[in-house]
């Protein structure tokens, strides 16, 4: 698979990568099979999906425990990266930026990970409560004591920028330029796919002109882009799908001519080219600092998403995928 580079410091990774989110939280519980993500993992591996993209949260705890099974045989073969930042309680999630927290919060993701060092440490939301300036000094002391190589941060998500008028993410780009006075940002998380490109706007730009990574998330719209999903079909109550905009009867009727898009360009590379493989094409095509991390749980998606590295869209397809008719339904 094409390598490409995250930031200054030039880690080198796969152009597309693997979310493990969905192996232990966030979609359906009852579709988890803890032996078949672990084959996902290892697949993807054998294919060049090298950057494996976690959470301390995601379980919780669980999904960094499931991954350290695999690093324990293959840590040369995969690019960690983990998050710090969030905690979990039985209806709320807040956040915990104190530096001694950070220091505890890495040491114990190292164990679950059996590994020395996490390649990435991203910092998932700032706790509002700490000085963001604090907790990233905490992060950039772990580098200097060899626990992690590189540190990155999570969009702030602040969809409230759009009901006052400013861009969506501003509130990230200003809290980067604080933590790039204490330590370089090597990489941002932030969601990029067709159905939400927002992170064009002003987010890649920025990450393009210094030299910071950028890291897809969500690039296949939560599966709606996969086009496998079937409007009114329904999630089960812990999918986090079952409580978003646009994951409605309605409005995913609404949005089939986005998926009947990228069906109509994937046609014309060839019999098995998919909607996904084009949907994640568009989003490597939009930086060599860009690389994808759509979620998966079984070998089956992992080597579809692994097979859109390949895919070269032309200039055709890529005008022909900004003329689709911009997705309904949000959280607003």
């Amino acid at each position: 698979m094409e390598r490409r580079t995250i930031g200054v410091g030039a880690l080198s990774v796969g152009a597309v990568g693997l979310g493990c989110m969905p192996m232990s939280w966030g979609y359906s519980g009852s579709r988890r099979r803890g032996e078949e993500s672990v084959r996902a993992v290892h697949r993807a591996l054998d294919l060049g999906s090298t950057l494996l993209d976690t959470a301390d949260m995601y379980g919780p705890f669980t999904n960094e425990l499931l991954l350290g099974r695999v690093l324990k045989e293959r840590r040369e073969d995969a690019f960690v990266s983990t998050k710090v930042g969030l905690l979990v309680g039985e209806q709320h999630i807040v956040a915990n930026g104190r530096p001694a927290y950070v220091r505890r919060a890495c040491d114990a993701s190292l164990r679950r990970l059996q590994t020395e060092v996490i390649d990435l440490y991203q910092l998932h939301r700032a706790d509002p409560e700490v000085p963001v300036e604090e907790t990233w000094g905490a992060m950039a002391e772990l580098v200097r004591a060899g626990k992690v190589r590189a540190l990155g941060l999570c969009a702030v998500g602040a969809r409230g920028g759009r009901r006052s008028g400013g861009r969506l993410h501003d509130p990230t780009i200003a809290q980067l330029r604080r933590l790039q006075q204490v330590f370089p940002v090597s990489a941002v998380e932030a969601e990029l796919s067709v159905w939400s490109p927002e992170a064009l706007d002003a987010l890649l730009p920025w990450c393009a002109e210094r030299g910071v990574g950028f890291l897809a998330a969500m690039p296949l719209g939560n599966g709606f882009l996969t086009g496998t999903l079937t409007p009114g079909e329904g999630f089960e109550p812990d999918d986090m799908r079952a409580r978003h905009p646009r994951f409605t009867a309605e409005m995913m009727a609404a949005n089939q001519s986005v998926v009947a898009g990228l069906r109509r360009v994937a046609a014309r590379h060839g019999e098995g080219v998919t909607a996904a493989q084009v949907a994640l094409a568009w989003v490597l095509a939009q930086g060599r600092h860009v690389v994808p991390v759509p979620g998966a749980k079984q070998e089956r998606w992992v080597v579809e998403n692994a097979g859109a590295a390949g895919l070269r869209l032309t200039s055709r397809d890529l005008a022909e995928v900004a003329e689709l008719p911009a997705a309904q339904g949000s959280w607003e």
